[in-house]
């Protein structure tokens, strides 16, 4: 049987996939151009050629199909001769405008059996959700400019199978940036690069599809709030997880036992919002030091700090006991899928096992990308812009709440892209109703508190509010809904307390 694809993509930019068999069983030229009428006949009515499409040369088609050139001829003719098919000198040969693709078989029947029109899924109108920067703020121009001298520069091993560990460029401007802005110590071969924080959780823990198993074992502990996606891939991965109470200087390290490593977000407590104090940042790397244990830091959004220069990363107190875990889902976007591992040494062999012989999570050209982007100072000029802005919507937040619900406390510290709310004690499942129905998205505070904290532990409402995520046009609209929706102050009692 004849080739039945058509690679033209030279000439009408797609392939394009034509059946000649003949089910008669004919053969010679004048089976072929009839098998090749039928073919192009069914690539119209099932709608697979559209109205207006360019079909390719005959001279192209005919090489393509190892068919005369004039078997190709004949079978365009005898369509527009049809109506099938349109022919103009300078426009080519295209498919007729106006010939509704004809439903199969398979359709037909479908279409006798009455369905529900589904329901449109309507989104929230104001976005408060937290996890998501500014979309509208993406650095297009700078990106792009960054894009094209790295492709442009790029050796011709880049476009071969990437290194599991990463570029090495990439490494290399990591490790003094790191240096720079978090204060973290290391060496090119000593970072790993993944696709984000979950994809290390998965290498250093669990199964990763490059075919390697996890280079660590349970018990770990954690910070009593935080993400259930973490909990949940860490307990498909078999981990059993440790809750440590919180309170105003952070994860109680006191209370690590027997767990083999912890992992907390020492910069700014994720979603709570408080830094580790100084005194426990020391602690749990003795604590580390002491018991063989392992530091996982998870550096979310390091480099937004309001109140004053952001705290240094742990990492930095001991190398050999931190594992140093960041990413660009806040400072750029997720959408760009980069994260990076700072291992210590013994460590790096069995991520790398873990990950596989070749790089399967991150895209080689945006790792260029991202290089050219930090040691250009594109990323410190990004950064800093975010950093004011997001700092503005969140003072524009406080302001509001102090002048239209000033019982409503904003807690933590100024940092990250969002703020927990402290609501009246028993008003938070109403609050997160109540916003719903008024199309303003949010998160509860109790969604992010482990299923196995102390009960002793201080069980406060409150929500979650992510004042990055709307444009920046649209944040005065979402603070007017939000204030909408929270809670009134409570009544005093008779005695006036």
């Amino acid at each position: 049987m004849a080739n039945s694809w058509v690679n033209s993509a030279e000439r009408i930019g797609a392939d394009l996939h034509l059946d000649l068999s003949d089910p008669s069983g004919a053969s010679g030229s004048g089976g072929r151009r009839a098998a090749l009428i039928r073919a192009l006949r069914e690539a119209v009515r099932s709608g697979r050629l559209a109205p207006g499409t360019r079909l390719p040369p005959y001279r192209s088609l005919a090489a393509d199909l190892g068919v005369a050139r004039n078997t190709v001829a004949d079978a365009y003719a005898e369509l527009v001769a049809e109506g099938w098919l349109t022919a103009r000198q300078g426009s080519g040969t295209r498919v007729a405008m106006g010939l509704p693709p004809t439903p199969s078989r398979q359709q037909r029947s479908a279409e006798r059996v009455p369905r529900k029109a589904p329901a449109r899924a309507r989104g929230p109108r104001h976005d408060l959700r937290q996890g998501t920067p500014d979309a509208s703020a993406f650095p297009r121009a700078a990106w792009l400019a960054s894009y094209r001298r790295a492709l442009q520069q790029a050796p011709n091993e880049v476009f071969g199978p990437g290194d599991p560990a990463g570029r090495l460029e990439l490494r290399e401007a990591l490790t003094d940036y790191l240096a720079r802005a978090r204060g973290v110590r290391t060496e090119p071969d000593r970072i790993v690069i993944c696709s984000g924080f979950a994809h290390a959780l998965r290498l250093l823990f669990g199964q990763d599809r490059g075919g390697g198993s996890g280079v660590l074992r349970g018990p770990l502990a954690v910070e009593a709030y935080g993400l259930g996606f973490h909990r949940e891939l860490l307990a498909a991965a078999g981990v059993r997880t440790v809750p440590l109470p919180l309170d105003d200087d952070g994860a109680r390290v006191d209370r690590l036992a027997r767990e083999r490593a912890v992992l907390l977000t020492p910069a700014h407590q994720f979603p709570t919002g408080g830094p580790l104090h100084a005194e426990r940042r020391a602690a749990v790397v003795d604590w580390a030091r002491a018991r063989g244990g392992l530091v996982l830091e998870d550096d979310y959004d390091g480099e937004f700090r309001y109140d004053r220069k952001p705290v240094g990363a742990v990492q930095g107190l001991d190398p050999e006991r931190v594992i140093f875990i960041g990413s660009v889902s806040k400072s750029l976007s997720p959408a760009v899928r980069l994260g990076w591992m700072v291992l210590p040494e013994r460590y790096v062999g069995d991520v790398l096992a873990a990950k596989g012989e070749r790089e399967a999570w991150a895209s080689v050209l945006d790792q260029l990308s991202l290089t050219d982007f930090i040691v250009s100072g594109a990323y410190d000029r990004h950064v800093r812009r975010m950093r004011q802005r997001y700092r503005s919507r969140r003072d524009r937040l406080v302001a509001a709440l102090a002048a239209q619900a000033p019982h409503v406390e904003v807690t933590g510290v100024a940092a990250g892209l969002h703020a927990v709310l402290r609501l009246p004690p028993g008003t938070e499942r109403s609050t997160v109703k109540a916003a719903t129905w008024q199309g303003v998205a949010l998160d509860g505070l109790a969604e992010f508190r482990h299923p196995a904290a102390e009960p002793d532990m201080p069980v406060r409402d409150g929500v979650v509010v992510g004042y990055a995520t709307p444009s920046e046009h649209a944040y005065g609209a979402a603070l007017e809904a939000l204030c909408g929706v929270l809670p009134p102050a409570e009544e005093p009692g008779p005695d006036g307390g």
